[in-house]
This record gives structure tokens, sequence and C-alpha cells, in this order.
């Protein structure tokens, strides 16, 4: 397998296995990056490089634009695509004029947008985090174990006892039965 295969093969991996925060974040990448090389080629006077990167930085702010969901929230989706089509405007005018000086500007945005993104991923994380600690939290917590059912209401008594074989002993208490046990069951016998 050639390097341009293996290449190829690994955006594709790594795009169908994104998550749709981090395809975003690579339409900003590549933005970017075809914005720089536009704006490099424009400063080398290589017409044909500048227009080649400068316009699949515009394909690329056009897909952003084209991915707004409206029905989320409408307000914040409108301008998010006014910022979109400024900076696509803006690359447009770059191309037409060949101009670096507006590609900075869009670059300016892009950059802004990029981490204004990344400050989002990490805060969706940190939520995500946080509720899923409160769900092991709660499933590990365990509740209070019922008491056991006493049918015979027997209540155990540790205070000293004359009535026991013990009791002559100093210090020795009456043996203690748990809801639930009998002297009997416990192997304890009555009867000295």
């Amino acid at each position: 397998m050639s390097y341009s295969n293996a290449s190829q093969q690994y955006l594709k991996n790594a795009v169908l296995t994104a998550t749709p925060e981090q395809l975003q974040l690579m339409l900003y990448d590549g933005a970017i990056r075809f914005a720089t090389r536009g704006q490099e080629a424009l400063a080398a006077k290589d017409r044909t490089a500048a227009f080649n990167a400068l316009e699949r930085a515009q394909r690329i702010m056009l897909e952003l634009a084209n991915g707004i969901r409206r029905d989320a929230n409408p307000d914040l989706a409108d301008r998010m695509a006014a910022v979109y089509n400024f900076v696509y405007r803006r690359l447009v005018d770059a191309n037409l004029n060949q101009d670096a000086a507006t590609v900075t500007e869009a670059l300016q945005i892009l950059r802004y947008e990029r981490e204004t993104w990344l400050m989002l991923m990490e805060r969706l994380q940190q939520q995500a985090g946080a509720a899923k600690a409160a769900v092991v939290a709660a499933a590990t917590q365990r509740s209070p174990e019922p008491e056991p059912a006493n049918p015979s209401g027997f209540v155990p008594d540790t205070r000293p006892s004359t009535n026991h074989p013990a009791a002559g002993y100093a210090g020795h208490k009456r043996p203690t039965f748990y809801p639930g046990t009998s002297p009997h069951s416990a192997g304890f016998s009555t009867e000295g």
C-alpha cells in the first residue's frame, strides 16, 4: 500500500469513527489549513495554488454553514450562519483580488471559532464525566439493608443477668441473640 493510499485510508477511518463534535473540529482545522496554504501561495505569487487552496477552504465553509441545525436554537444558528457566510465571502474576495490581508481576516475568525469549539467540547466532556460519575456513584451506593423480620419480637438484652449460668463470673454478660435467631439455633442451650 502506498503512502498516499495509507493516508487516505487513515483519513477515511478517522472521519468514520469521529463524533459529531470531532467532525466539526476537523472542518475547522481543514478550513484553517487550506486558508493558510492559500495565504502562503498568495505571498509566493502562485495564483493556481492560491486558487486551489482558497477554493477548498471555501467549500469547507459551505459545509459548515450547511451543517447548522436550526431546530436546536434558531437564533444561535442564524448567528453562526452569518459568521460562516462572512468568512466564506472573505475567502472569495481574497481569491478574486489575490489579497493575503483578506485571508488574514478570515483566519482570525476561524481560529477564534476553533478555540471556542474546543472549549465547548471540553465543557461537554466535563459534564458527561460528572454525569457518568453521578451514575456510577448512584449505582455503587448501597441503600441501607432492611432489618430482618423479627416475628418473635425478641429484643436482645446485654444487661448482666442473675438467671444465666455465666452470671456468677465477673464481667460476663448474657449472650446476645440477634433477630431471627434463638439460643438453640445459635448453638446455645438454656439447660445448665
